[in-house]
């Protein structure tokens, strides 16, 4: 009980300075403020409309609000079996892609083979692009006239549409997601557990599923959630590939709001969307909070090599070698496409894809471009902010801050989307169609990341420093420019960069956002990939890579040379 009683004192000590700081520091508080109510009101607000439009007795009012809509949803076969194939394919998608990314990652950092750069680049390829460009490479090569089905093995009808098609295209597109948090779990793994255990005679089979699996579990639990939800939400993959006999929430409710002006039907697919991804977030957040992965206070020196057997290590040599030229031909078939004068029948060398994407999509490149430039900054130093409050201030709400702000990652992006188009199409806050709803879609929908990032970094840093700093007079603001920023230069860059790919590549959300004033790449991409136009969406997807590795070139020498700090970008 006195125990208790000092933690509540300490506790009520800690906040009572707080206070004083703020009041002291007013800007912080209105800071603070300010927050909370951008939080409320791109987040809440958005869920909140599309709750209340998914009970909304009519098609567009919300009075008499009841359940008539779900029951008329799940009293159709049609969408009771878009929400059995949105469940299936998102977690057959998410097992396939953590399989794929967890043998890559394993075998990079723990097994003894050649090319693991390369590897590692290869691994990394399909997150600077857009997500249904694994579609598009599927029709290039196994479509009707496709360059494998048609014109190598002379197969017209080739039966890649439907979940067959879909997995493929979603494990190739989500696998590097896996792969890169699994490879972070497993260089924090000490080797040494590994070798004590094979000094002490277990097996490798043993180390791996009673050490290195265990200890890799945070990682996997992440990967999972995310591709799940990814999956779930995905738009652009299942609009190709699934076609009409394998139906999915995520594209019928796009289909509800856009082709029949349901919102009423598209809101309440929305919340059943909604349902699964919060649950698969919650489940993960708390089910790996409460047990310990903590191995080492340390970096790990080096790797346990002894870890498989010899013939083990070439299989898995062989695995990353498969995985590695199919993604290189998924990619180069596109760059292929872009370059060719008609798929299918004329494979000669041309530039008139890209001179149609000039002529008809120059506004749409100005337009992309912009959304991206005005959105990163924001999104990178609104959540390294958030990420210093929540980590090294005291106030009333920060448990809600962190919770609301990284809510948004646990939402589907058609339930983002739909929530937007409610929220903000009428007065006071009339924002469709404009610049400022889409540069709210992208900050707020990925910040997470950049919060995530930021806190990780914050704690492995003495808070001493910045406290050293305060008590020679700075205030809160100098201490985070001056010195918070540059020590978590590392996660910013991370941050700025995520905030930066997915302005660019992002769809699911977006779609429901664009507008004739204001339109976006991958929408173009797959209005062109719908209407046959295959060159010209390769084209297009060939210009957006670009554009995205000559801005992460870019982002990084400005964060070196503003925060006056160099480091290594690791992928």
């Amino acid at each position: 009980m006195s125990t208790i009683l000092l933690e509540t004192k300490q506790r009520g000590r800690r906040v009572y300075l707080e206070l004083q700081r703020l009041a002291k520091e007013p800007w912080l508080a209105l800071s603070i403020l300010a927050i909370f109510t951008l939080l409320a009101l791109f987040i809440v607000l958005p869920l909140v409309k599309v709750f209340q439009m998914s009970l909304a007795s009519g098609e567009s009012s919300v009075a008499g609000g009841s359940v008539a809509m779900y029951k008329e949803v799940f009293q159709s076969w049609y969408m009771r079996k878009a929400l059995v194939n949105s469940l299936v394919t998102g977690v057959l998608s998410a097992l396939l892609a953590v399989l794929v990314g967890f043998i890559m990652a394993y075998t990079v950092t723990r097994v003894n083979v050649p090319f693991k750069k390369f590897f590692n680049l290869v691994s990394i390829v399909p997150v600077i692009s857009p997500p249904f460009v694994s579609a598009l490479s599927i029709l290039l090569l196994f479509g009707n006239n496709g360059f494998v089905t048609y014109n190598l093995l002379g197969i017209r009808n080739f039966p890649i549409y439907g979940l067959r098609g879909l997995l493929i295209a979603q494990t190739i597109t989500f696998f590097p997601v896996a792969y890169l948090s699994m490879k972070g779990v497993l260089e924090a793994i000490n080797p040494a557990l590994e070798d004590a255990a094979f000094d002490l005679g277990a097996s490798r089979w043993r180390v791996f599923g009673k050490i290195t699996l265990p200890l890799a579990a945070p990682g996997i639990a992440s990967a999972l959630l995310v591709i799940f939800i990814e999956s779930l939400a995905d738009f652009g993959n299942p609009l190709v590939l699934a076609g009409s006999n394998y139906p999915t929430l995520a594209v019928q409710a796009y289909l509800e709001i856009t082709g029949m002006y349901n919102l009423a039907g598209g809101a309440a697919l929305a919340v059943i969307l909604l349902i699964p991804s919060v649950s698969a977030f919650i489940l993960q957040k708390y089910w790996v909070s409460k047990k310990s992965y903590v191995t080492v206070s340390g970096k790990p020196t080096r790797s346990t090599v002894k870890s498989v057997s010899g013939a083990m290590q070439w299989i898995l040599f062989a695995f990353c070698v498969v995985v590695s030229i199919v993604v290189l031909v998924f990619y180069g078939i596109i760059f292929v496409g872009a370059f060719s004068r008609a798929w299918g029948f004329d494979y000669s060398f041309t530039l008139r894809n890209f001179s149609y994407v000039w002529d008809v999509g120059y506004k749409t490149i100005v337009d992309t471009v912009t959304v991206a430039l005005v959105s990163t900054p924001i999104s990178g130093i609104l959540g390294m902010f958030i990420a210093f409050l929540v980590v090294r201030r005291n106030f009333i709400g920060k448990g809600l801050m962190e919770f609301t702000s990284m809510l948004s990652f646990a939402l589907p992006g058609t339930v983002v989307g739909i929530g937007y188009i409610l929220a903000f199409n009428t007065k006071p806050l009339l924002l469709t169609g404009t610049l400022t709803i889409l540069v709210a879609n992208f900050v707020f929908r990925y910040v997470p990341v950049g919060i995530q990032n930021g806190i990780a970094a914050l704690h492995q840093i003495d808070p001493g420093i910045e406290e050293a700093a305060t008590d020679l007079g700075a205030s809160s603001q100098t201490v985070f420019r001056r010195i918070t920023l540059p020590l978590i230069s590392p996660a910013f860059f991370s941050g700025l960069v995520f905030a930066f790919v997915r302005a660019m590549t992002a769809i699911s959300a977006a779609i429901f956002l664009v507008s004739a004033d204001w339109n976006l790449m991958t929408v173009q991409i797959l209005a062109q990939v719908s209407s046959g136009r295959l060159g010209a969406a390769a084209a297009f997807s060939l210009i957006l890579v670009g554009i995205i590795l000559v801005a992460i070139f870019i982002i990084r020498i400005l964060v070196d040379r503003l925060l006056g700090v160099k480091f290594e970008t690791r992928f």
